[in-house]
Formats: structure tokens, sequence, C-alpha cells
């Protein structure tokens, strides 16, 4: 059974700084893409960043030049760096894999940055 367990989240000022981590456990090895997509309040889920097992990343528009994704692939741990945090990135962000076929995904952390 695959388990993803995420970590991190929190409330910040716009501004501030917050680091999102979460590990992969379970019979899963060589993960091809490992992401964070995020859902706002009446919105729908959209991708913030994902990274391949070659280091290869993508970035929404909203957060290039802000947000750093990496990850740990002797842990199966994927981070997210959210740097220059704004209102507007208030969501539940969701740890997202993908491996043979199938998307896994973690239970959500809260992330709210105040004005």
């Amino acid at each position: 059974q695959v388990q993803l367990v995420e970590a991190g989240g929190g409330l910040v000022q716009a501004g501030g700084s917050l680091r999102l981590s979460c590990a992969v456990s379970g019979n899963i090895f060589s993960i091809n893409v490992m992401g964070w997509y995020r859902q706002a309040p009446g919105k729908q889920r959209e991708l913030a960043a994902a990274i391949t097992n070659g280091g290869v990343t993508n970035y929404a528009d909203s957060v290039k030049g802000r947000f750093i994704i990496s990850r740990d692939n002797a842990k199966n741990t994927v981070y997210l760096q959210m740097n220059s945090l704004k209102p507007e990135d208030t969501a539940v962000y969701y740890c997202n894999v993908k491996w043979l076929g199938h998307n896994y995904w973690g239970q959500g952390t809260q992330v709210t940055v105040s004005s």
C-alpha cells in the first residue's frame, strides 16, 4: 500500500516562507513524477510544481521565481520551498506521485497566508 504523508503547512504572513515535505512509503520505487497541487476554496485543483526523477521541474506561472521543488530519491521524499508568499497562495496543498500509470495523493495540508 502506497502512502503519502505531508507536513509543513500552516499560517504565515504575506512575504513569509514555508517548506512542505511529502514522504512516500510502501512498495514503490523509481517514482517518475512527484509534485504538488493546490486547491483554493471554490476553485479547481491546479498544479503548483512538479519534478521528474531526472530533476526536470515544471512550475505554474503564478509561483515561478517564488517556489522551489526538490526531491530526495533515496528517501522517496519531495519538498516545496515557498517564498514570498501571497494571500492568493492560500489553499490546501496536495502531494502527488505518478507511478506505473497510477496517481497517488496525500491527504492535503493547509497553507494560509494572511495579508
